[in-house]
């Protein structure tokens, strides 16, 4: 490969989460800033309280459709944006956003996420909030996302896809 084309080729970042920055230590404060922020909005908009994750499950309010509704319209939005305006990332790569392929085995991770999430009352996201309000018994639905992470990558070969 030529050096030009190189040079193109690493300035085209496949999603805003695989670039690789050279930011180190004090420069990284700015994203634990936004993660406190983003958790504050979480616990005042309730999205990390158990009793409205099961008012969801159980189908009595709508306070949590709304919240993932937005999200959803809001990602769709971004992501128009994204390709139409040729926004790029803040390093000023060009995003480049690739195709996804269905796989039954999503099928089978949805369900089981779904019922993990349903059980305790915690999706990933809230997890950090939950834990960063008090509810230190969130710290096991933690630990059981990273062992069921870590059993996934261990057997993801196994696994229908």
């Amino acid at each position: 490969m030529k050096v030009a084309e190189r040079t193109i080729q690493e300035a085209i970042c496949d999603a805003p989460n695989s670039q690789e920055s050279g930011e180190k230590g004090l420069a990284l404060v700015k994203y634990l800033i936004l993660g406190v922020l983003f958790g504050i909005v979480f616990v005042k908009a309730e999205i990390i309280s158990w009793f409205r994750i099961q008012e969801m499950f159980r189908l009595d309010s709508f306070h949590m459709y709304g919240v993932i509704g937005s999200a959803i319209v809001t990602g769709i939005i971004s992501i128009q944006l994204i390709k139409r305006l040729k926004i790029k990332s803040i390093a000023g790569e060009e995003i480049k956003i690739p195709t996804k392929e269905f796989r039954k085995g999503q099928i089978y991770g949805g369900f089981i996420f779904g019922l993990g999430w349903a059980i305790t009352g915690a999706c990933p996201g809230p997890l950090f909030a939950q834990i960063g309000s008090g509810f230190t018994v969130v710290l096991i639905t933690l630990l059981s996302a990273i062992a069921g992470t870590w059993v996934y990558g261990k057997f993801s070969d196994k696994l229908p896809n």
